[in-house]
């Protein structure tokens, strides 16, 4: 059998034509997005708004879409809603055309550049690729070599182990493969373990991810074809966040995969947040308050779920609902670390001892957010101290290539 992925056309999302269908209907999206933002904009000057109020032009959707922003009137209205009208034809227009195409390509061999595109693509707008029906929003699949798992291949020389890695924000399992160097092809034969890699739709939110996780690693450990005797987890990023939802959400879905883990590693995971997206909603925030800045909310509302949920390092569905994710406060309830798994976290920094550089970050993540530590004593993860490693001069994405972290995670999960 192969893993399940979700139900949204895994196959066509890599093929050429549909590649095209979905470029072509997210530059239409964006043609429609801008001139919804020139209309709104030129309908604050026509009525010469004063510079700052309280509240929000997003309290309520306007019947244009216009997201609560009032839109130009008269004849440079109708000029914007007709760009918007031709932009949406034109979009289904060439969706049409194409579609016929897909199932005549099926079968087209997936390219690495292309994967770390759409990746990086997804991770920025993958909630809107997803919800507008884009061909280009990657489905959850757990894969190796490049291609989507075969369990049923790996035949009664299967490892008993099985080492599953989960990349961060904006890169694909390609990304685990840094200056020539793989964790988990390294990492395989010395543990005796078969490599896995998720890829997923990193826009999405960390607790949709979770839930995508926790079902495929389920189907994948009930139909591998030997005794699998245990799991080990090296999420990287914002994939830690995405291996901890799955765990949580793991008993109320009653998958069992769980019961097999026995270690769990975390590299420059932000599991309470990163100061770059908060910087990033503040903006949001900020430019919300004055009509006449007020359009370009839309422009810093495009972040994905995904990024937003790396604002405090939300895990749960009730961690963004609610007020919106769009609110500054930390709503998360707390989620501790499963009982009986080991469990490490590896924190970077840019700067080392007597060279220039943060000693406070690796450049994303700060170091006490990676190790899980936290004002509040509900919220931290308690790792011992032998179980938190600092490399200085190690920054966020060189925790993949990185010689002593290699040596760090061998010794722990060997």
């Amino acid at each position: 059998m192969t893993t399940p992925t979700a139900p949204r056309r895994p196959s066509s999302a890599r093929q050429p034509v549909a590649d095209l269908r979905g470029s072509l209907r997210l530059l239409a999206d964006g043609t429609r997005g801008v001139t919804a933002i020139a209309g709104a904009l030129h309908g604050q000057i026509q009525r010469l708004a004063p510079p700052l109020r309280w509240g929000t032009w997003l309290d309520a959707e306007l019947p244009d879409g216009s997201a609560g922003l009032p839109p130009a009137r008269g004849l440079s209205g109708l000029v914007y809603r007709s760009i918007q009208g031709t932009a949406r034809l034109v979009g289904d227009g060439f969706d049409g055309l194409l579609a016929p195409f897909d199932t005549a390509l099926a079968g087209t061999e997936p390219s690495p550049r292309r994967d770390m595109l759409v990746a990086a693509l997804n991770g920025v707008l993958g909630d809107h690729l997803l919800h507008s029906d884009n061909p280009l929003a990657l489905p959850l699949q757990l894969r190796q070599h490049g291609r989507p798992l075969d369990v049923a291949a790996l035949g009664p020389q299967a490892p008993g182990r099985l080492l599953l890695l989960v990349h961060g924000l904006c890169m694909s399992d390609h990304g685990w493969c840094r200056n020539g160097h793989d964790h988990g092809q390294a990492l395989a034969p010395a543990l005796g373990a078969a490599p896995v890699y998720a890829f997923y739709n990193s826009g999405l939110h960390i607790s949709t991810n979770g839930r995508a996780l926790s079902q495929a690693l389920q189907a994948v450990v009930d139909a591998w074809p030997v005794a699998l005797a245990r799991v080990d987890i090296v999420g990287h990023s914002m994939g830690g966040l995405v291996a901890r939802s799955a765990l949580a959400q793991a008993a109320a879905a009653g998958h069992t995969w769980p019961a097999k883990l026995q270690s769990l590693v975390f590299l420059g995971t932000p599991h309470h947040g990163a100061p770059l997206e908060r910087a990033g909603n503040w903006l949001h925030r900020v430019l919300d308050l004055s009509p006449s800045a007020a359009p370009f909310t839309r422009l810093s509302g495009l972040r994905s779920q995904g990024i937003t949920d790396l604002r405090h390092g939300n895990l749960l569905d009730a961690d963004w609902r609610g007020p919106g994710r769009f609110d500054g406060r930390d709503h998360r309830s707390p989620v501790a670390l499963p009982d009986g798994v080991q469990a490490w976290a590896i924190a970077g920094t840019t700067g080392g001892p007597g060279q220039r550089g943060s000693m406070v970050s690796d450049g994303l993540v700060p170091v006490e957010s990676a190790l899980g530590h936290h004002r509040r004593a509900a919220m931290r993860l308690n790792l011992p101290v032998e179980r938190c490693w600092v490399g200085h001069g190690i920054g966020h994405l060189d925790l993949l290539s990185d010689p002593l972290v290699y040596r760090k995670l061998l010794g722990w999960m060997g």
